[in-house]
């Protein structure tokens, strides 16, 4: 049975992708945690998490939000990405573990949110607003991070269903540049779907007008799901 949820946040307001639109994204909070099997059915239906909360767009006038996934039973990452990944395997340390907070982790994030624009003037985000973002949750949430020469480099939230993971958020070193440590992420998130047996990785909205969206579509083939259903996109 699916737990109810209490929506605790619908309010219009300015779209943080694209501007000069407005955006609606209903907050509902599972009034139970939930299980694996219930967290892949709110992925399937689109749902992404912040927080304790879930929500999926419901935009007055716009739909430039599609929802993008991995098939791991077709998608195969192509040859520049198999080099990146070789080379990050052959730099970096990887590790996976629960989701937690230090000021390692704090300090990463607010380099990476500021060196590319996206704090929008916000203060450097606190232990407490990190939790509430990321660690706090009503799922399994855990942590992949890449470690170079023993310094942290890179760090991806994610969720995990029984046969999905979800890429919550990732953030690294912005003068990292010995290779692209986002695309480095999700290719390690892929092999891990593919190591515990899941089947999709959920790699949350792309947005074909937003520079920090729209690189999703370089993983090939992937899925978006559009007007209800997910479609293929070789």
């Amino acid at each position: 049975m699916t737990p109810p949820e209490i929506v605790v946040l619908d309010a219009p307001h300015p779209c943080g992708y694209l501007p000069d639109r407005i955006a609606r994204l209903p907050y509902r909070h599972p009034v139970e945690r939930l299980t694996p099997e219930q967290f892949d059915e709110r992925l399937a239906d689109g749902d992404r998490r912040s927080g304790i909360y879930l929500y999926r767009p419901r935009c007055p006038e716009c739909q430039a939000c599609e929802p993008i996934r991995l098939d791991l039973a077709t998608f195969r990452p192509n040859a520049t990405q198999r080099r990146l990944e070789r080379r990050g395997d052959s730099l970096l340390k990887v590790q996976l573990g629960p989701a937690t907070i230090d000021q390692a982790r704090l300090d990463l994030f607010n380099a990476h949110r500021d060196e590319r624009g996206l704090s929008r003037g916000d203060d450097p985000i606190d232990a407490a607003g990190y939790a509430d973002f990321l660690t706090n949750s009503c799922c399994d949430t855990q942590e992949l991070t890449c470690w170079h020469e023993g310094t942290l480099v890179a760090c991806a939230i994610a969720d995990a269903g029984r046969a999905s993971l979800s890429a919550v958020y990732t953030f690294f070193d912005p003068q990292f540049t010995l290779l692209s440590l986002g695309t480095y992420c999700v290719l390690r998130e892929a092999e891990l779907c593919r190591q515990t047996g899941r089947r999709y990785l959920y790699l949350g909205f792309y947005i074909a007008a937003s520079p920090h969206m729209s690189y999703k579509a370089s993983f090939h083939p992937h899925q978006r799901r559009l007007a209800g259903r997910w479609r293929d996109f070789e």
